[in-house]
């Protein structure tokens, strides 16, 4: 039941909401049906300079859209979350990261491979994945 800022009872404005949420989710289901973009992983490098890196795997994720596909950065996201000096936690990170590229359809390659990298290769040649090789974008 929804309730107003005084904390009484508004079914009015509960059913008006509600046929606000259920306009606004068929909207975005019919948004994300027709665009029904594929997945890209992205695999570029992360270690040594971290900062310049991030700023590219940024610029990578963003070719990858206006190509458009949706961008999956595994290294984008669980640095934030993983210490990646520690190495349980870093082989923490590559896992999920493996994880995510199974559920994605190509995996695009920018710049040279690192060790982290060419684990992601191996693994997207072992499931039978389209790999992307785009040398190094700037």
């Amino acid at each position: 039941m929804y309730k107003n800022s005084e904390g009484y009872s508004d079914p009015t404005a509960g059913q008006a909401m509600s046929r606000m949420m259920k306009e606004y989710k068929q909207q975005q289901k019919k948004r994300y049906a027709e665009k029904n973009r594929k997945k890209v992983y992205v695999a570029s490098p992360y270690a040594g300079d971290v900062e310049t890196n991030v700023r590219k795997a940024i610029r990578y994720c963003r070719k990858v859209i206006d190509a458009g596909y949706m961008p999956v950065a595994n290294h984008l996201m669980y640095p934030a979350m993983l210490d990646d000096n520690n190495p349980v936690e870093r082989d923490l990170g590559l896992m999920f990261g493996l994880a995510l590229l199974s559920l994605c359809d190509e995996v695009w390659v920018f710049g040279p491979a690192s060790p982290g990298m060419q684990q992601e290769i191996n693994e997207a040649k072992r499931l039978n994945k389209k790999i992307v090789y785009k040398g190094v974008v700037i």
